[in-house]
């Protein structure tokens, strides 16, 4: 028989259990000169020791450009991963069919459910908008374009905020979808943050457009303090996506709608 799956776990490096990670960052330190470079690698060990590395070992260095250093460090860590702590965030809803999906919008809405989606501001990473979105989808699922009773509208890339909200104004969008890629000083906060103002403060007809964000450094328990409905993260399918909005948007008889908020 298999042997009972550990409980409490340290990291592997050459043998279970060892303990052993490698890590890697950027210091403002120059690479040049033979006395600059014990110095960078002096620091490079110094840091990784604080982290908590020991014993540590730079077993990369590489000059980026006249005053940056990227190291990889090699070390031992003394910290241990109680399996029964880890707190995993489940989906809070059913994924779904395509044919279900359909069923559902026109039980629910009667008519097409309409979704917007954009790369915003200086973000021109359209990638991810569009492996959600078109036709030809992501990870062996179709897009959102390819679902019967949903009108998508693709915007690109760089579209700026009060663009977005006219167009999903003028479409009567149900739901705005933005991906941002670019997380330089936290851009990609600083964006979803300026939509979900923008949205909040425009009037609309009935309510606000459902707002879902997306990208590889978002987190989802970032969701409320960023002010959208939904995040979602890398790896995202198109089917997740889908699900989501008809779980929010069309609730089955007795469920709790999600998300969206009252126009002003």
């Amino acid at each position: 028989m298999r042997e009972a799956e550990p409980r409490v776990i340290r990291p592997y490096g050459d043998t279970t259990g060892d303990g052993r990670v490698q890590v890697s960052f950027t210091l403002p330190v120059p690479y040049g000169s033979e006395q600059e470079r014990a110095l960078a690698e002096g620091a490079a060990a110094q840091l990784a020791a604080k982290m908590g590395l020991n014993p540590a070992m730079v077993v990369h260095a590489k000059g980026i450009g006249p005053d940056f250093t990227f190291f990889v460090v090699y070390g031992v860590v003394s910290h241990l991963v109680d399996l029964a702590d880890v707190v995993v965030a489940g989906r809070e809803f059913p994924l779904l069919a395509a044919g279900e999906v359909s069923r559902r919008i026109r039980a629910g809405l009667g008519r097409e459910l309409v979704v917007l989606g954009a790369c915003v501001g200086t973000d021109a990473h359209t990638v991810g908008i569009d492996a959600i979105l078109n036709v030809k989808g992501h990870a062996g699922e179709k897009g959102l374009e390819s679902y019967r009773e949903m009108r998508v509208v693709n915007l690109g890339a760089q579209v700026p905020v009060p663009g977005l909200v006219a167009r999903a104004r003028a479409e009567r969008a149900d739901a705005v979808l933005i991906s941002q890629v670019v997380t330089q000083r936290d851009a990609h906060l600083a964006a979803a943050r300026g939509v979900a103002e923008a949205l909040a403060a425009a009037s609309w007809e009935t309510r606000r457009p459902l707002l879902v964000a997306g990208g590889p450094r978002f987190d989802p328990a970032m969701a409320a303090g960023l002010g959208v409905d939904k995040i979602f993260g890398r790896g995202t399918t198109p089917r997740e996506v889908a699900s989501y909005l008809v779980h929010a948007l069309t609730p089955e008889p007795g469920a709790t709608p999600g998300g969206g908020g009252e126009g002003a």
